[in-house]
């Protein structure tokens, strides 16, 4: 079985250690959890590995994050992978810091990311994987806490939270939405 990993965030050095980027921060521990590299292709960095017998194709879109769709539906047409094998891992405010929910469908719920790939695709039911990022700023100021930098406190409780985050891809590839939703889903 071949699967689309795509994790979300923005390109540049101005938008590293960001909450909107912990897409790329779980990906990247993804690859080199298998000692595996990121290639700039078409649309962004992609890195392919192996999962026991999963093929997973492992993308961080170079398209700024409202325009993720773009990306994701030219390397779903590319790898010829269906939508039911693909993955999102994102960002979510409305889950406190470090909640980890997997959901084999949804709405955006404002996320600009979430937003475009829906259009891009047709259909909201295809797997996401949240990482919660809290909602602790003063009404209005949703985009400056998103570009923020994590906290300490934050950046403390991350590793584990994100070798959680890599367990529930494999585990998605390996055992299904099912089984890891009822394992890791809180």
């Amino acid at each position: 079985m071949k699967y689309l990993i795509a994790g979300l965030g923005n390109i540049g050095r101005e938008y590293w250690g960001t909450r909107h980027n912990i897409g790329f921060r779980i990906v990247n521990e993804l690859v080199d959890s298998a000692d595996a590299f990121f290639i700039e292709e078409r649309y962004g960095a992609v890195a392919r590995m192996r999962v026991k017998n999963a093929e997973l194709v492992v993308l961080k879109p170079n398209t700024f994050m409202n325009l993720s769709g773009h990306a994701v539906r030219y390397r779903l047409q590319k790898e010829s992978i269906p939508v039911s094998q693909l993955l999102v891992v994102v960002d979510d405010l409305s889950l406190s810091y470090g909640t980890l929910r997997l959901k084999p469908k949804g709405s955006h719920g404002g996320h600009n990311g979430l937003r475009n790939i829906e259009e891009m695709l047709g259909t909201s039911v295809y797997a996401r994987l949240r990482f919660g990022i809290g909602n602790d700023f003063p009404r209005g100021r949703q985009v400056d806490y998103v570009l923020e930098k994590f906290s300490d406190e934050e950046l403390e409780k991350m590793p584990e939270r994100i070798k959680q985050s890599v367990e529930m891809i494999k585990s998605f590839c390996l055992a299904g939405i099912d089984i890891t939703m009822n394992q890791f889903n809180g």
